[in-house]
């Protein structure tokens, strides 16, 4: 299990899996997401950082598309922090 500790911040977001989307642009973040969810089995999860800011409105509608739980999204400056439970 991988572990994603903000400094920023008291919370610590435990996931299983992590993708660092944050130096590519729409739309890469939301195929590198579909592609490391697939990698996953029902109920596991993912954090996925990213800067583009497209992200945010993309991953609402993918999550509510593909069944995805959208479990937590955080803004972090820039970044957009996002996790995701597989359907």
């Amino acid at each position: 299990m991988s572990t994603a500790t903000s400094t920023s911040s008291a919370t610590t977001t435990l996931a299983d899996e992590v993708l660092d989307s944050r130096e590519v642009s729409c739309p890469l973040p939301i195929i590198q997401t579909a592609q490391a969810m697939a990698g996953l089995a029902p109920g596991q999860t993912l954090l996925v950082m990213a800067s583009d800011p497209g992200f945010e409105p993309d991953i609402k509608a993918w999550s509510s598309r593909t069944g995805n739980a959208l479990l937590s999204s955080e803004r972090r400056g820039n970044e957009l922090h996002v996790v995701l439970r597989k359907a």
